[in-house]
């Protein structure tokens, strides 16, 4: 078959070239289309479902709307976790479905659980909405509107501006004549209110209508809102009561149908028009007439008609009509300690963030052009872009100076321009092919995908180069022959290219073999390696191909005449004659070739005379290093260098908004004093329907910087330092993306999670607490924190029943009286253009500020007026801030990150401690979650696939040499490549990471070629009748040229990537490179010695006595 592959190819060159031409044209104009992303789609299938619950306790949403959800949809196909948090008036469920599970199956499947359960779920409550479809790579951009306090109306007038003719446009401050207006005039210019409502009705519409954009959650401003604030007195000063008012308002302000009629010939639509957004209007709404007492006289006709009839009771007599800010409010934005409304955009799957990004920075420009002078639009707070532009331009950068290396290291050794070029070839060729096979399986390119081709690119002319080699040997023997004996180019290199084809093929599919176990990797970690893997083995296997298609092509064009560089002397010896070859005549020929060979022979001469030592202070050495491999830390992946600071700050629960946001503030104010921290924006509790659940107790805030002198690590300290200082408050110190992916594999936003289950939040909490002053002296700990589950209070109403009975207020009436009344009920709406805002009843603020004017309120008891007091006791207690759930059962967690250590040794450490010192009551029971089991189960799944794909390695060899005992030979390049990486790893900090273990597995791949050229040589050598002896000298020094060549290229190609572990996008491929750089240099240094050793011991002892 392969011969058959040369013998096309060189029957048809023409065709190879014009072929090879299309896959270039093809492979570049695909990498120009294809999407961009800093990693592979990472995101578990998960369906988020959201339920508002306005003014119920946590209590009461866990046991009405979250424990009903969570029953209906745990146990359905496929899901394999089911999450969810229950805070006050908001339900939140996660349900996490297994790895594979397509998306849309799995929200059809959620979709049809939920609606079995939707008449199970209490009326008041909103319909239970399913998230966006999104993943943890999914928030691309944060929009921050702030209002700059410098800018002033003036005369009722303010400026507009306009970047296409810098005019000045006039917005008079009327909220029907401009489309952002001015509704405060107070203030002196844009109030929040009016920022929020921009950014709700303007901003935010055009920025979903964006392709690609699946949400654009809102924060901060005041949310506008139409209120009728009742007067307890002024109702029972009229006799109005709470009844009467709610059916006069239910549904007030939306227009009426009258059908249709016909006249003169046309239709017309009757409608009624009782939608206004007139606050005088709105008070002017009757809401039931008052009859005069008989004592009162009536002077005129009117007075009369009012005496019968009865006076008409307006909204405006028992109640103030306004315009006002939306309360209870649950969420505050600041940009730079200012108040800022932000917009958090967030992205489809499979959209393209770069391109998204473009879209959105055109829209956002044309919508900064329309805004009033004085509100300034930034997205400088976090930007994905920044983040992927700089990995993949570090890739990038990686691979070119890779490049770079490869062709240095070919020329030195090769001192031929022609026969350099036809080794490169290969490079473009097989990226090319890679970046096709990414795009036909709908992958993106990354930094995973980069770093494959960056991984492979010294590997890439291997093949390349031994047949390069080989063809250019044949071909200056044939030309040594007389003329009438040489044969024709083409002959003889097929010849030649027939003779390495199996080496060729059996290198490749060992190299392709070790990277096998790669693809058993499941979940997050599995997707984030596989475009690595698919890469580097389409790369791979596409520089086979060309090695048995192309490289052939061009020796027999640019080979087919002797070289200037390297003339053909007369007489030429023959292969037969290995005593005598002229190794600086090979394609090796270069002045450096000439001196390493010298020195390799003197060495190896003396390593054969010293063998016992040599596999003495071999077998010391792998011990040494096999100490130390199981003395390295473990970790899942190494950290990401984000370029900002996502930062979590908890104070404790039943603060309010207020002193939460001055918390906030403050930590603002401490990270902005830190010289590499660009800016800060805050989100302080949550927005409406956002997935991102926070309590008003938890500020959320974005840091971006730019390292300067000092490391992150010494950024990082300082940070949580400063931040150390905020009294009452627990501090998390992480990265946007990192902090998503710590979530999805544990539901906690920390390295590790441990987890108390049981019932009784008190005792859990108390548990907690234990575990936390328990395991806080672990070294390598860091952002300890207890989720916080100090109750909070509350204001419990319990109705006097038989009071009630005397008085005949029913229970309905009674829930109308404390949730109309005190939380207030959107009795309609009210509609400007095409905005709409609630038209909300309720008490005004000042009859219900505290507990003693909610007692001392008026209400209606049929008739009576009696206070609330009167028919219920108003009482102070206590109860849960916010109640976490998972699979149905109750947890408090105890997180952490790790700083200075490993993780795996911080999780042990924290067992240990936990099962000796903490005892757990009946029914309570601890778990833990976060990255490290991710690396624990991929640890074992890499240790079985490897364990088969070396089983595989050996009978690959054995296929080829037909030697059990050669073959085990090769495979001592196993344990030789082991100590360099092991030394490498323990040098540069002593960890070894699920991307270290990947480098282990393909560097035995890699190091095996190097024993394979030797032992192929040696027998070679045999078969034509050469002494043990003899073969191993000559063919040692015959194959030290590519064995050097082929190392470093590979190593060397690495090195940018290596020394790079602390850029952005490098630091998944870093351990890797690192490993396999220090494992090459070790195998390819002992493979030297150590093989032809083995070789003389297992072939012919008895000739060590020569020397």
């Amino acid at each position: 078959m392969l011969n058959k592959i040369i013998r096309f190819s060189l029957n048809n060159r023409l065709l190879v070239l014009v072929a090879s031409v299309l896959l270039l044209v093809a492979g570049t104009y695909t990498a120009t289309t294809m999407d961009v992303d800093v990693f592979p789609d990472l995101n578990a299938p998960t369906v988020t479902v959201m339920t508002e619950a306005k003014g119920m306790a946590p209590e009461e949403v866990e046991r009405l709307v979250t424990f009903p959800i969570e029953t209906a949809v745990n146990g359905a196909t496929d899901v394999r976790r089911v999450r969810s948090s229950s805070t006050t008036g908001f339900s939140i469920v996660w349900v996490e479905f297994d790895w594979g599970t397509d998306i849309y199956r799995a929200r059809q499947i959620v979709s049809e659980k939920i609606a079995t359960v939707m008449d199970a779920l209490p009326q008041h409550v909103g319909t239970p909405t399913l998230g966006p479809q999104s993943s943890i790579l999914g928030e691309v951009l944060f929009v921050a509107l702030t209002i700059d306090d410098e800018l002033k109306i003036e005369n009722g007038k303010l400026k507009i501006n306009s970047a296409a003719a810098h005019e000045e446009h006039e917005s008079h401050l009327d909220e029907n004549n401009s489309q952002f207006s001015i509704l405060n005039s107070q203030f002196g210019g844009t109030s929040m209110q009016d920022l929020r409502t921009m950014a709700d009705w303007t901003i935010r519409p055009r920025l979903l209508a964006t392709g690609g954009v699946a949400q654009v959650a809102v924060l901060g401003g005041e949310v506008k809102e139409y209120q009728i604030l009742l007067s307890p007195e002024k109702m029972m000063h009229y006799g109005v009561s709470l009844s009467e008012v709610l059916e006069a308002t239910r549904g007030m302000n939306q227009n009426a149908t009258g059908g249709t009629i016909y006249e003169y010939g046309n239709e017309y639509i009757i409608r009624g028009m009782l939608s206004t957004n007139s606050v005088e209007e709105i008070g002017s709404t009757v809401v039931k007439k008052w009859r005069m007492d008989d004592g009162e006289t009536s002077n005129s006709q009117f007075s009369i008609f009012n005496s019968q009839l009865g006076k008409p009771i307006r909204l405006s007599d028992i109640a103030e009509v306004k315009v006002g800010d939306h309360r209870p409010k649950f969420g505050v934005a600041s940009l730079r300690t200012e108040p800022a409304v932000i917009l958090t955009v967030t992205k489809q799957p499979n959209t393209s963030t770069l391109e998204l990004t473009k879209k959105l920075d055109a829209t956002l420009e044309e919508i900064r052009r329309e805004l009033p002078a004085d509100v300034v639009l930034t997205t400088d707070v976090y930007r994905q872009e920044r983040f992927i532009n700089s990995s993949i331009d570090n890739v990038k950068r990686s691979l070119i100076e890779g490049a770079i290396f490869v062709v240095i290291v070919l020329f030195i050794f090769l001192m031929n321009v022609r026969t350099t070029i036809i080794s490169l070839v290969t490079i473009p060729l097989a990226f090319v092919a890679a970046i096709l096979t990414l795009n036909a399986l709908g992958l993106t390119i990354n930094t995973m995908s980069l770093g494959g081709l960056a991984i492979a690119i010294g590997s890439l002319v291997d093949d390349a180069i031994v047949d390069v080699e080989n063809v250019y040997k044949r071909l200056r023997e044939n030309r040594a022959l007389p003329i009438d004996e040489q044969r024709p180019v083409l002959t003889v290199v097929y010849d030649a290219s027939k003779e390495v084809r199996m080496p060729i093929l059996n290198s490749t599919l060992i190299i392709v073999a070790t990277f096998v176990p790669l693809f058993f990797l499941t979940g997050m970690e599995g997707r984030m390696l596989a475009p690595l893997g698919i890469a580097f083995i389409v790369a791979l296997c596409t520089s086979t191909l060309v090695a048995l298609t192309l490289t052939p092509v061009l020796c027999s064009f640019l080979l087919g005449r002797p070289t200037p560089s390297l003339p053909v002397r007369e007489g030429g010896v023959s292969i037969a004659e290995p005593q005598v070859l002229p190794h600086r005549e090979d394609l090796g020929g270069s002045p450096l070739a000439r001196f390493l060979a010298r020195i390799y022979t003197r060495l190896l001469a003396w390593t054969l005379r010293h063998s016992k030592v040599v596999l003495g202070g071999t077998v010391a050495l792998f011990v040494v290093a096999l100490v130390a491999f199981f003395g390295l830390g473990r970790s899942f992946l190494p950290p990401f260098n984000e370029g900002s600071f996502t930062i979590n700050v908890a104070t404790l629960p039943g603060i309010s908004l207020e002193e939460s946001d001055k918390i906030g503030r403050r930590a603002e104010e401490l990270l902005l004093t830190i010289p590499e921290i660009q800016t800060v924006g805050r989100k302080t509790g949550r927005a409406e329907l956002d997935e991102h659940a926070l309590g008003v107790n938890v500020s959320e805030i974005e840091a971006p910087f730019i390292l300067g002198d000092r490391s992150k690590e010494a950024l990082v300290a300082e940070v949580r330092e400063k931040l150390g200082t905020l009294p009452g408050t627990n501090i998390e110190v992480g990265a946007p993306i990192s902090h998503r992916i710590d979530a999805m594999l544990s539901g906690t936003r920390a390295s590790i999670a441990i987890k108390v289950f049981g019932t009784d939040l008190n005792k859990m909490y108390q548990i907690g607490n234990r575990i936390k002053s328990a395991v806080e002296g672990v070294e390598g700990i860091a952002d300890l924190n207890v989720e916080q589950q100090v109750e909070r209070p509350q204001l419990k109403i319990i109705p006097r029943r038989e009071v009630m009975a005397q008085y005949g207020i029913t229970m309905p009436e009674f829930a109308d009286m404390v949730s109309v009344l005190l939380a207030g009920e959107p009795v309609s709406q009210v509609y400007e253009g095409r905005r709409v805002f609630d038209l909300t009843l309720k008490v005004g603020d000042d009859s219900r500020a505290t507990a003693e004017d909610i007692s001392r309120m008026i209400v209606d008891a049929k008739g009576t007026k009696v206070t609330l007091g009167q028919i219920a006791d108003v009482v102070s207690s206590v109860g849960p801030n916010t109640i976490n759930r998972e699979n149905v059962q109750r947890k408090v967690v105890v997180s952490a990150n790790v700083a200075g250590r490993d993780l795996r040794g911080v999780v042990t450490d924290i067992r240990r401690i936990v099962e000796e010192q903490i005892e757990l009551p009946e029914d309570y029971h601890v778990e833990y979650g976060g990255q490290f089991e991710n690396e624990e189960a991929a640890s074992r799944t890499l240790l079985i696939a490897s364990l088969f794909a070396i089983m595989v390695v050996y009978l690959l060899l054995y296929n080829q040499f037909r030697s059990l005992t050669q073959a085990a030979v090769i495979l001592i390049n196993l344990p030789l490549a082991l100590v360099g990486g092991v030394l490498v790893l323990w040098a540069t900090g002593g960890e070894m990471s699920i991307p270290a273990i990947i480098g282990f597995i393909s560097l035995f791949g890699i190091a095996t070629r190097n024993g394979m050229l030797l032992i192929e040589r040696y027998n070679d050598l045999r078969a034509e009748g050469h002494s043990v002896m003899d073969c191993i000298m000559h063919g040692s020094a015959d194959r030290l040229n590519p064995i050097l060549m082929t190392a470093l290229t590979t190593a060397l190609a690495l090195i940018p990537l290596a020394l790079g572990g602390d850029l952005p996008g490098n630091e998944i491929q870093s351990p890797m490179a690192k490993v396999i750089l220090g494992g090459l240099a070790t195998s390819t240094l002992l493979n030297g010695f150590v093989v032809p050793v083995m070789y003389m011991l297992t072939h012919k002892k008895s000739e060590t006595s020569k020397f």
